[in-house]
């Protein structure tokens, strides 16, 4: 059976929706029998990278919100991410354009190691506060991971991989997606958002079992809005 996954690095909730599905898949009996594949989903393309302004305060100017709230909101994300064995340090991540993450993504992909890379990039932004648009920090990243450093700086410098990211934002678009994380299950499950670890054992199990014919939508508020705005 085969699952997709499409989310953003810069997302906080993707990453907890991570922790929640790999803890679910682990525990099904067939899950050598399960292929996921990660997809790309850009909460902001136009993001102009900085790395003078602070994520609170970079959140608070965008959002237009009161800087207590924005870190009152920071704190429930990273404590939920606390329960989900994560360490986030969302006030040091850096707001950064997530295209050449994601073209790293794709180039880790038809290297094998898609899923080392999805892990490092996500710990990089949101729990080691690095520039996931910087060229060097991403190559750094892929050497670390066993990617060839040489190739992944020359793919990076050039457009390689860009063609890809889109089209898999145009196949989210095509599904009616526009917030992530998002899941799809044998084509037949939809789920939406960081859900708990059980919502995601018993959506594995009736995928698996082919109980529905359609796409069915499971969905709670711990997403990330193709806008940038997180509930």
């Amino acid at each position: 059976m085969h699952i997709k996954i499409w989310s953003d690095i810069r997302c906080p909730f993707c990453y907890i929706g991570k922790r929640h599905f790999e803890a679910a898949l682990n525990s099904f009996p067939d899950k050598e029998k399960i292929t996921v594949e990660w997809k790309s989903f850009e909460l902001d393309p136009n993001l102009q990278t900085t790395t003078t302004t602070d994520a609170l305060t970079h959140f608070v100017e965008n959002k237009g919100i009161d800087r207590e709230r924005a870190k009152h909101m920071f704190n429930n994300v990273t404590a939920m991410a606390a329960n989900a064995g994560l360490e986030f340090n969302l006030e040091q991540s850096i707001p950064a354009n997530s295209l050449k993450a994601h073209r790293l993504l794709h180039f880790a992909k038809q290297e094998g190691a898609a899923y080392k890379t999805k892990e490092a990039l996500l710990k990089a932004h949101l729990t080691e506060g690095k520039n996931i648009d910087d060229i060097d920090v991403l190559t750094e990243i892929a050497n670390s991971i066993g990617l060839d450093d040489y190739k992944v700086k020359q793919m990076l410098e050039s457009d390689a991989f860009a063609y890809e990211v889109r089209q898999d934002e145009m196949e989210a678009r095509n599904l009616g997606i526009n917030s992530v994380p998002f899941f799809v299950l044998d084509n037949k499950y939809g789920i939406s958002g960081a859900q708990p670890v059980e919502v995601f054992t018993q959506a594995i199990q009736d995928a698996w079992e082919k109980h529905q014919d359609k796409l069915t939508i499971v969905a709670n508020d711990n997403t990330c809005d193709i806008n940038g705005n997180c509930n």
